[in-house]
């Protein structure tokens, strides 16, 4: 997962902005280590050139911004491959998700087509987050088996009520509409208008240009069914949330919950329980130090690999999950998502802005 290839990430300055394009086309644009490393060393270059006011992120070709990271390099990893590459990987991108976050110049993310994973990392914790009609978010990490990461537990406890935690445990995706709603992107801007915007961003200041082609998403479904999301999800285990579900009369709530169910019982359990720890973490650091921990606890487990085999190497859709049902999840087995690192451990809660770099 460590090496690239040159064109996986096509970077260059068009005058006033840093464009970044991600371009890998043919597999949505997934990231990989490379790729996660030559992002990094564009932002750190763009930062004290004066001739770079705005970066700008777009994803190749027209089915999506980025799909996520490399889950096949991962499915390796997880059936007696390497880990430790898997690891390092993690490191890098989830100092990257932090370095976006905190990047003292506007950073604008094109989210069109399918953003998932990885691509929520690289797009929505910049300051400038735009949407079209194509947009679909996901964080769908507890139908692989896996635990939402790249700062996604932080950004979805943030989401209002508990909207987040309804896309995190259904693994679920948003339009773009409900990604506003949630607080996944700031503006929607249609397709056919992302053209002239990016032309104009090489001239002139992202907050100068945007009011010209920001305009109304089409309806969302989120915000409307607030009410039972909200009183369905507040629940403090997997178990109650779901008896909300199933007795709340609403249909939409029987097919979120069909969708937790099918998703695996260790992964939503833990999904849940990062959520609620998200929320007391404070910083986006913290909060990725946390998702460090979970990550290299799922990559030892065998959900893991089982819910990458079944939903993306064989494609079968019946992924077998060990245990199998909510019940047989032991308390001790959550708490092993959460275990300390130590040496091992991210640390980005815990060094300063200069050191993190």
């Amino acid at each position: 997962m460590t090496g690239t290839e040159p064109d996986e990430v096509l970077v260059r300055t068009a005058g006033r902005a840093g464009l970044i394009v991600l371009n890998r086309p043919a597999a949505l644009n997934a990231l990989t280590h490379g790729m996660v490393a030559r992002i990094h060393q564009a932002l750190d270059g763009w930062e004290q050139d004066e001739r770079v006011e705005t970066v700008v992120v777009t994803g190749a070709g027209e089915r999506a911004f980025c799909a996520g990271g490399d889950i096949v390099a991962i499915h390796r990893a997880a059936t007696g491959g390497d880990p430790g590459a898997v690891e390092e990987f993690w490191r890098a991108e989830y100092r990257l998700n932090a370095r976006i976050a905190r990047y003292p110049k506007p950073y604008v993310a094109v989210m069109s087509g399918i953003v998932m994973g990885g691509g929520v990392g690289v797009s929505a914790h910049g300051s400038v987050r735009i949407v079209t009609g194509t947009t679909r978010v996901a964080m769908p990490e507890a139908g692989i088996g896996f635990v939402p990461d790249v700062g996604g537990t932080y950004l979805l406890a943030l989401a209002p009520g508990e909207l987040g935690t309804h896309l995190a445990l259904t693994a679920g995706s948003a339009g773009a509409a409900d990604a506003m709603t949630c607080g996944l992107a700031d503006h929607f801007v249609p397709a056919e208008q992302l053209p002239a915007l990016l032309d104009e961003l090489t001239a002139r200041p992202v907050h100068d240009v945007l009011e010209r082609y920001v305009a109304p998403a089409p309806p969302g479904r989120l915000a409307a069914q607030r009410g039972w999301i909200d009183v369905c999800y507040a629940a403090d285990t997997v178990e109650e949330i779901l008896d909300r579900l199933l007795g709340s009369g609403e249909p939409e709530a029987k097919q979120a919950a069909d969708r937790i169910t099918a998703n695996s019982p260790s992964a939503v359990k833990a999904t849940l329980a990062a959520l609620r720890r998200a929320r007391e973490l404070g910083p986006l650091e913290a909060v990725l130090d946390q998702e460090y921990r979970t990550s290299c606890a799922a990559l030892a487990t065998a959900d893991l690999a089982e819910g990458i085999r079944a939903q993306v190497i064989d494609k079968d859709r019946t992924p077998h999950w060990h245990p199998a049902t909510l019940d047989a999840v032991a308390p001790a087995a959550v708490d092993r998502y959460f275990t300390p690192l130590g040496e091992r451990e991210l640390g980005l809660a815990t060094t300063t802005p200069l050191e993190r770099w």
